[in-house]
């Protein structure tokens, strides 16, 4: 029996990287009439640094305030450079914590066939200070994953 994924899922930090990967979930869902999933998570750690240097409850809550509707922005742009509706279902879903474990949190609950993300993401500095997400994810993910490389090499 041939694999054919139903959901799809695709996590997002708005990079070059992550906009390939979302490329390649949006050419299999066209192939198989599956669902996509974009996601990007809001990393929790902004809260905890406001509190390290001492910002009030109020200026936080405007700046998630202010982090969200950017971030849904973002994902509508994504949406409407990348795919046309008519043909792809895409959900938008946008998650608050741990980028690793929120990602594992939406394949369980969602019951993801696929997982397609891009290897690395923004800075490889963030890799080194917090290691890597997709690490982390696909030690964790019970679904298949498709690794998109971030650096292909030049033929020869």
């Amino acid at each position: 029996m041939m694999f054919q994924p139903r959901k799809i899922l695709t996590p997002t930090d708005f990079s070059t990287h992550a906009e390939r990967a979302f490329d390649m979930a949006l050419s299999i869902a066209s192939r198989y009439q599956a669902r996509v999933f974009l996601l990007h998570v809001i990393n929790n750690s902004i809260q905890q640094y406001a509190g390290d240097y001492g910002i009030d409850k109020n200026t936080m809550e405007r700046v998630m305030s202010e982090i969200i509707v950017f971030v849904n922005e973002k994902l509508k742009e994504t949406l409407l450079l990348d795919h046309d509706p008519r043909q792809i279902k895409v959900i938008q879903e946008v998650r608050h914590g741990k980028p690793s474990e929120e990602i594992i949190k939406e394949t369980c609950e969602r019951k993801i066939d696929l997982l397609v993300m891009a290897s690395h993401g923004k800075t490889s500095m963030n890799h080194f200070l917090m290691g890597s997400v997709t690490e982390r994810v696909i030690q964790e993910v019970k679904c298949p994953v498709l690794l998109m490389r971030s650096h292909l090499r030049k033929e020869a």
